[in-house]
């Protein structure tokens, strides 16, 4: 597999490259940096921690507030 582009909300935020059978994120926007580095057995993987990520961001602003 060779590297892919990573989409959130219409929005590309890193791409993906194989890395010891499976996918390194690569960050390319700072809202998803927090999974930087991170290693996920697929794309459709990624795609749910960073929902997750931003759910709970969006989450902690609302209680800020």
């Amino acid at each position: 597999m060779a590297k892919q582009v990573i989409e959130y909300a219409g929005v590309p935020v890193g791409i993906v490259v194989p890395d010891k059978d499976l996918l390194k994120f690569i960050a390319v926007k700072f809202h998803v940096h927090d999974l930087d580095g991170q290693h996920f057995a697929s794309p459709s993987d990624v795609v749910r921690a960073i929902h997750k990520l931003m759910s709970a961001s969006h989450a902690s602003i609302h209680h800020a507030a």
